[in-house]
């Protein structure tokens, strides 16, 4: 478990529910990250609904199992790889596809593409978005398709060596030698304010 940094944001690791703290109705934060990134930006998005006094739950959906109930919403959030959205969390979704379309939700997309110059890749990346709605049988309220980041350090040789013919391909970072982070954070913090609209004031 990791240490809280409030006591309205709970990160869940450990076997059982979701929400495994005595707390109000919580918001569910369900993401799966590889690099690191969308796990950042779950977090970011923990932080900034629970200044707006809402209770959260954070879930890295592949240390814990767990089912969108008792919570007063969702936001989900995924990396994309190879082009697509893992299969576990498509799966995911869709199992939960009637309890998650119940509540108010919002989903993220993690990707390098949506940090392109060009439209058209950053609309290949919302694309990717609506593939995802599409299989799954998910309408979130709200959407986000937000940049991630290069973390070239932490790649093997061979990763390191195709990520930078595909950053280089789309214009990007190619000096291996450092990260290179391009989450407009700007975007996520509004993001979560949507959010906190479209699930309204907490509980008194």
């Amino acid at each position: 478990m990791r240490p809280q940094t409030h006591p309205n944001l709970v990160h869940t690791e450990g076997p059982g529910a979701c929400h495994n703290k005595p707390m109000t109705q919580p918001v569910l934060i369900a993401f799966e990250s590889h690099g690191g990134q969308t796990a950042r930006i779950a977090h970011r998005l923990g932080t900034e609904l629970v200044a707006q006094g809402i209770a959260v739950d954070v879930v890295d959906l592949r240390k814990q199992a767990c089912t969108p109930s008792g919570v007063r919403g969702v936001i989900v959030g995924a990396s994309v790889r190879y082009g697509r959205h893992s299969a576990a969390l498509r799966r995911w979704v869709t199992a939960h596809r009637a309890a998650l379309n119940a509540l108010p939700g919002g989903f993220f997309s993690v990707s390098l593409v949506a940090a392109s110059q060009r439209a058209q890749d950053r609309g290949i990346a919302k694309g990717l978005i609506d593939t995802f709605l599409r299989e799954t049988g998910w309408t979130p309220a709200l959407t986000l398709s937000v940049a991630g980041a290069l973390h070239y350090r932490q790649y093997n040789i061979v990763l390191r060596l195709l990520m930078r013919r595909i950053a280089r391909r789309s214009g990007g970072d190619t000096d291996t030698s450092r990260d290179h982070e391009y989450t407009d954070w700007a975007a996520v913090d509004g993001f979560a304010h949507a959010m906190v609209a479209k699930i309204g004031p907490p509980a008194p």
